[in-house]
């Protein structure tokens, strides 16, 4: 009797914390539960642990290759076929992480955080800022953003095809990446014709200062009343929010932590979609690219494949691809372009394989994409 007693006196608090833990469940079936996430826990680390010390020897490689041909380059070397990697990176194929039953709300092990989308934008850029943007129709941004683009020397070609390819020929100047009419969440905020992450947006406002908001007092010379008001009232949260994209060191690193981290670098994100400042930031993103290849020797104009390979995966990466041989291309991994997370998070770049796949692929994506009513309307736009 007194085992029993005691039996049931320590079992008491145990089966309570356990009822606690998962309402609805017995304490049998929480304990079952619990010892079968243990026991597939085990097997996903188990799976994991060999394909994780194979892919840090691969993406280990991968820049040790990288930091070789930029050396080469430095030193006006050829680079040659074995300053690539020329095997493919390993895939996991084992089980997926379980997910605990005793695990408290929000992101899990491997998940990332949600993805701000342009109301949380507009949000913060208001009350961080006192900025609201003047949204236009689409055709309106259409017409400006092609306004803006040839005006500063880009082709019909490169702003068409940069359109087609980004947003399949139909997307909006508000198109975010992921965001549909039948789901609301993003997987990037990658937001308008040549999908501008929010991390662009700060280094916009901290490194072309000048040009928007040159831009935006001309644009106030030329009005009256309350519209020259109002665009006063602009310039002024243009500045506040140039002051803070400024509040960091000028590394990419500093402003990719202000655009994810911070209410003002999310609120910043909200001059992509404004009539006056966002076909700026946009035709800005790709002259950067045009300039930078000029910059490093490569004087051939750009077609609009290559201004989309520098596009997709930033001007080094991407000249990197466009100055290959040509013999090159259809042996070279596309992962020697990529960090691993990068690569793993581009389904393009997985699926294409090889650099010259990668190429033909953006090319016809950009072929097809041109025959829809958006890529047309922008078309007419930019003669």
């Amino acid at each position: 009797m007194l085992r029993r007693a005691l039996f049931t006196a320590l079992m008491a608090p145990i089966a309570v914390t356990l009822s606690a833990c998962a309402p609805g469940l017995s304490a049998t079936s929480t304990f079952a539960a619990a010892g079968d996430y243990e026991s597939k826990l085990a097997a996903y680390e188990a799976a994991r642990r060999p394909y994780e010390a194979a892919a840090e020897t691969y993406w280990d490689a991968v820049s040790d290759k990288r930091r070789i041909r930029n050396a080469k380059r430095r030193g006006n070397e050829p680079i040659l076929l074995e300053d690539y990697v020329l095997e493919q990176p390993p895939v996991y194929t084992g089980p997926p992480r379980p997910v605990d039953p005793n695990a408290p709300p929000g992101p899990q092990p491997g998940e990332r955080p949600p993805v701000p989308v342009i109301a949380d934008f507009l949000s913060q850029a208001k009350s961080q800022f006192g900025f609201v943007p003047d949204i236009p129709s689409d055709r309106d941004f259409k017409r400006a953003y092609a306004r803006v683009a040839l005006a500063e020397g880009l082709t019909r070609e490169q702003i068409v095809g940069v359109y087609a390819f980004e947003t399949g020929g139909n997307g909006t100047f508000d198109t975010q990446a992921g965001v549909t009419p039948k789901r609301s969440t993003a997987i990037s905020p990658a937001v308008g014709y040549n999908q501008l992450l929010s991390t662009n947006s700060v280094s916009m406002l901290a490194e072309h200062s000048s040009l928007i908001l040159n831009a935006l007092r001309q644009r106030e010379r030329a009005l009256q009343g309350d519209a020259k008001r109002a665009m006063t009232r602009k310039i002024e949260a243009v500045r506040r929010m140039i002051a803070y994209a400024k509040s960091v060191p000028g590394k990419w690193s500093e402003y990719d932590k202000l655009a994810k981290q911070t209410a003002g670098g999310i609120g910043i994100h909200a001059i992509v979609l404004d009539i006056d400042i966002g076909p700026l930031v946009q035709t800005q993103k790709l002259l950067n690219s045009v300039h930078f290849a000029r910059m490093k020797g490569y004087r051939t104009p750009l077609t609009a494949p290559e201004l989309e390979l520098m596009n997709l995966t930033g001007d080094s990466t991407g000249l990197d691809m466009v100055t290959m041989p040509a013999e090159f291309r259809a042996k070279v991994p596309t992962a020697n372009f990529f960090q691993q997370i990068g690569y793993e998070r581009n389904p393009v770049a997985r699926r294409t394989g090889v650099v010259g796949n990668l190429i033909a692929d953006i090319d016809g994506q950009m072929q097809r994409g041109a025959q829809n009513p958006g890529a047309k309307e922008l078309a007419a736009a930019a003669q």
